[in-house]
């Protein structure tokens, strides 16, 4: 028998929300705000040549990985410790379950900072994508693992109808082809293995090699130390996606500045 891994059981939850959502959320004119331009997120995290390695900021109170991290963290005091000391961009968890995020932590965020805002979560299907519009959110991840080539697609043709820039995040090589087949702009890699943990540090530098110039490359998971962001930055990186080593420190804002090369 296959023991389910923890994505396994975060898209069954995730289905579970779905459905609990019901038909489509247009009410009234809510369409209209969803579909309304947003902060440009992907060129606040490309970087031209000589420029300093961009950091895309986490606001993250727990995971699975990693248990409770800043589990009474105020999201909109950590968005606005964040954008002082220099984020480029910044990711909202809001996954509840398993994250100990909320949906209703974006529109607050959004309207404490002046950067764009990430949903970061587990989407899979359209009506997320509205619902990420609806609550401020400029940008939404998309997971090749979550989603396989065809729904990736679909989504990423959805997030473009509103509006929404879409970090799509891969794990490993074969996943990386499939995210550069359908024409991706802002690519993640996560040097965290989904299924086990396991985090690899050289992923970002072997999937670099595959990234035309025009894509925004960023580098997540694992990232602690200022050496760290150099040799992403070096390897081909243009941002790195950092929650758990700053949501730890005493004050986030002070080691994002203790990050930033």
């Amino acid at each position: 028998m296959t023991v389910p891994s923890i994505l396994d059981k975060i898209l069954e939850k995730k289905h579970e929300e779905i459905i609990a959502l019901g038909g489509p959320l247009v009410p009234g004119g809510a369409l209209g705000i969803a579909k309304a331009p947003k902060r440009p997120f992907a060129p606040a995290l490309r970087r031209a040549p000589g420029d300093p390695v961009r950091v895309l900021a986490e606001v993250k109170r727990a995971s699975p990985s990693a248990g409770p991290i800043r589990p009474d963290a105020d999201p909109v005091a950590v968005a606005r410790e964040y954008e002082t000391a220099g984020a480029a961009a910044i990711s909202v968890l809001t996954d509840r379950t398993f994250f100990a995020g909320d949906i209703e932590f974006l529109a607050p965020c959004k309207r404490a900072v002046g950067v764009p805002i990430l949903r970061k979560d587990f989407l899979i299907a359209p009506v997320q994508l509205y619902e990420s519009a609806i609550q401020g959110a400029d940008a939404v991840l998309l997971i090749v693992a979550a989603l396989g080539e065809r729904r990736l697609v679909k989504m990423l043709r959805e997030a473009e109808d509103f509006w929404l820039d879409a970090l799509v995040e891969v794990h490993t090589l074969a996943e990386a082809d499939i995210a550069l087949t359908a024409g991706v702009k802002l690519l993640g890699v996560n040097h965290r293995d989904l299924h086990t943990f396991a985090i690899d540090m050289t992923l970002t530098e072997q999937i670099a090699k595959r990234v035309p110039a025009d894509v925004v490359l960023v580098a997540e998971s694992g990232i602690k130390t200022r050496d760290d962001v150099r040799r992403l930055g070096d390897a081909g990186a243009h941002a790195v996606l950092v929650g758990e080593t700053l949501m730890r420190a005493p004050s986030p804002g002070a080691a994002l500045r203790e990050l930033l090369v």
